[in-house]
């Protein structure tokens, strides 16, 4: 019913070696139920509607999205001062993906992440269409399905 993300103190590899098992953030298997326990309408993001949970609701739909590829669910954190949503580990080693619900794509914590660990290429998911900048590939939300291991 739930899928776990679970937080990676050092970003190396394996990442399960560096998980912390006890901190986490959960995803339901479902972002239709989610949608459901908030008595949410679909018109609403159909209509691109701005409301509090919206992030929370794109995240939902890319951790199922990634799990049902095969990604295991990590993220990452360095304090108050960021946060990656996702870390993916592949050919090209870790990747950060960082998830925006809007058009609004600013993200400091991305940079952060880059500036310190230097990855191959990040991945940005958002509204936008797809691009490639900065060493940033820019990936619509509903093309999520196109990322592997």
């Amino acid at each position: 019913m739930i899928y776990r993300c679970t937080l990676v103190n050092r970003i190396e590899i394996p990442l399960k070696a560096f998980s912390q098992e006890n901190t986490f953030r959960l995803y339901l298997n479902d972002t239709a139920l989610l949608f459901s326990l908030l008595e949410l309408n679909f018109a609403d993001i159909l209509l691109d509607k701005s409301f509090m949970y919206k992030g929370a609701i794109a995240e939902n739909f890319i951790a199922q999205t990634l799990f049902c590829n095969g990604i295991s669910l990590y993220y990452w954190s360095y304090g108050n001062k960021a946060e990656i949503d996702f870390l993916l580990y592949n050919q090209d080693g870790i990747i950060p993906v960082e998830v925006k619900a809007g058009d609004n794509t600013k993200a400091k914590s991305l940079n952060i992440y880059m500036e310190k660990y230097n990855p191959k290429y990040a991945i940005k998911l958002s509204t936008k269409n797809f691009g490639f900048e900065n060493n940033i590939k820019s990936i619509p939300i509903y093309a999520t399905f196109c990322i592997e291991k």
